[in-house]
């Protein structure tokens, strides 16, 4: 198989971990809609770039960590391009500068449409260049943040506060200081995709030298770490829901409990890496559905 198959460079995109780039921007969105301040074409190119800064750090992280020799036989998690062979260094290089050229090109289109003054302007700038250029260093360069913990944080910010918050500003114009509380919560359950996925190749990563957040705590601490983070997402939407929406609706994303429930017991109760492989994707359904019935419930509330 060729390495320009359109099967294999799909795969390279790592399509399952897209949802929590839909999620920040579904959630910003919707509560910009509550506000009565909903754009479609903002919010349209306002997915689109995120998606393609998603896909951006994939690749990268495809790029760097077979660079650096992390993905490896040891390695739990699925085979990457590069590391199957599928896919060279020079070609994903090509892809990740075609990538950067796409995301650009839409956050600039999206900058002019939904900023009316300079200031805004410039500002978003900065902000695309600092999202393009975190893609990029989580593990590529010679000091990678994603190899000395600071992977958590920088998830936080761009799929939560900036992502969330971002999308709420370019549509309604304005900062409220109560959009930081949905933010951070989208923001929590996407650094939850991203534990699992560092708790499930401690061992791997720790003998490479990748010292993630889950390598610095150690695997019994990850795991506490986890719940915190699937704690404190429903706490911060709760805190929304009781301060802001004094609605029933605003209540919906109760209903994902449950599974954020058995989840987190599952994790906690795990016993090394290949009993977490299969909790990578129902982390990533946990996100999503419980972004979304936030996001629904905003909408109804607002009706």
């Amino acid at each position: 198989m060729k390495s320009s198959s359109l099967a294999i460079w799909l795969d390279a995109a790592r399509p399952k971990t897209l949802p929590l780039a839909i999620a920040s921007i579904i959630c910003g969105s919707a509560v910009a809609g509550w506000q009565g301040s909903f754009s479609a074409v903002i919010a349209g190119l306002a997915l689109l770039t995120a998606l393609l800064l998603q896909i951006l750090s994939n690749l990268a992280n495809d790029y760097g960590d077979a660079v650096k020799g992390t993905d490896n036989d040891q390695r739990l998690g699925p085979q990457r391009a590069i590391q199957s062979g599928l896919v060279t260094q020079s070609a994903m290089r090509k892809a990740m500068i075609l990538n950067i050229i796409l995301t650009a090109a839409s956050g600039l289109s999206l900058i002019f449409i939904a900023t009316n003054n300079l200031q805004d302007m410039v500002g978003f700038m900065l902000l695309g260049l600092m999202a393009i250029a975190a893609s990029i260093a989580y593990t590529v360069g010679n000091k990678p943040y994603g190899y000395r913990g600071l992977g958590d944080l920088s998830v936080l910010m761009f799929f939560g506060w900036l992502g969330v918050a971002g999308t709420y500003y370019l549509q309604a114009g304005q900062i409220d200081s109560i959009i930081m509380l949905p933010a951070t919560a989208c923001g929590l359950l996407a650094v939850g995709v991203l534990n699992i996925n560092n708790l499930r190749d401690i061992d791997n990563d720790r003998e490479c030298g990748k010292l993630t957040l889950a390598v610095r705590m150690g695997p019994e601490w990850g795991r506490k770490y986890h719940l915190f983070l699937l704690f404190g997402s429903v706490l911060c939407l709760a805190l929304f829901a009781l301060l802001e929406l004094h609605s029933p609706f605003g209540w919906l994303f109760i209903l994902s409990a449950p599974l954020l429930f058995k989840h987190g017991k599952q994790v906690l109760q795990s016993t090394d890496g290949a009993a977490l492989r299969p909790m990578m994707a129902t982390m990533v359904k946990c996100a999503l559905l419980t972004n979304l019935l936030f996001a629904a419930g905003v909408v109804l509330a607002a009706a």
